[in-house]
C-alpha cells in the first residue's frame, strides 16, 4: 500500500481554509496515483463520514470532495492522532519528506520506486504549516525523501502533487521496460 501522509502543524483546536484545502487537493492526486490519503492531527472532531461531507460543502476543489468521497468508499481515507512511539504498521515503511534528508537516512524516488515495484508499502510524509514536518517524526522514520534530488524545499501542496506523480511515474517507466 501507498500512502500520502499529511500532518497538520498549523492550529490543533480550531479548523482553518488551509486545512479542508489540502485535503480537498491531495484526493484527487491520491486517487490520481492509486495512494491512501492518511490525516495526522488535524482538528476534526467528526467521523470520517462526517469529513468527508464537510470538505465537499467547503471548497469546489477535487470536483467538490468526489475523489475525497472515492478514497473514503475504498477504505483508502484514514485519520489519526499524531503517534508519539511510532506510525501504524499497516501504512508502510515512514518516508518524512524534507529538502535537507540526513544522508544516512536519505533514498532517491528511483530507490522508492524500485522498493514499490517489488511490493514494499509506504507512509509517505508531508507538513502542511509553514514549518514542515515536526524534527521528532524524523526519528521515527526509515526514510528522509528530497523529492527533487536537488535540496530545493516545495510548498506544500506543490509537494503534495510532485511526489505521487513523480514516484509513479518512475514506477511506470521502470515497469514497462523503457
Amino acid at each position: 500500500m501507498l500512502t500520502l501522509g499529511i500532518v497538520n502543524t498549523y492550529d490543533k483546536i480550531k479548523v482553518l481554509d488551509a486545512h479542508y484545502r489540502a485535503i480537498a487537493r491531495a484526493a484527487p492526486i491520491c486517487y490520481a496515483f492509486g495512494f491512501s490519503l492518511a490525516l495526522f492531527d488535524f482538528p476534526f472532531k467528526m467521523t470520517a463520514d462526517e469529513l468527508v461531507e464537510y470538505v465537499a460543502d467547503k471548497t469546489t476543489i477535487g470536483e467538490s470532495g468526489k475523489y475525497l468521497k472515492m478514497l473514503h468508499e475504498k477504505k483508502h481515507l484514514f485519520v489519526f492522532d499524531l503517534p508519539k512511539k511510532g506510525f501504524q504498521s499497516q501504512l508502510g515503511s515512514v518516508v518524512v519528506t524534507t529538502s535537507k534528508p540526513e544522508k544516512k537516512f536519505s533514498i532517491t524516488p528511483e530507490a522508492i520506486a524500485d522498493e514499490i515495484i517489488h511490493n514494499k508499502s509506504f507512509l509517505i510524509l508531508v507538513g502542511l504549516g509553514r514549518k514542515g514536518l515536526p524534527k521528532d517524526l524524523f526519528g521515527l522514520a526509515k526514510h528522509h525523501l528530497d523529492i527533487t534530488s536537488q535540496g530545493i524545499s516545495l510548498e506544500t501542496c506543490t509537494a503534495i502533487g510532485c511526489i505521487p506523480a513523480h514516484i509513479m511515474g518512475i514506477v511506470h517507466t521502470k515497469s514497462s521496460g523503457k
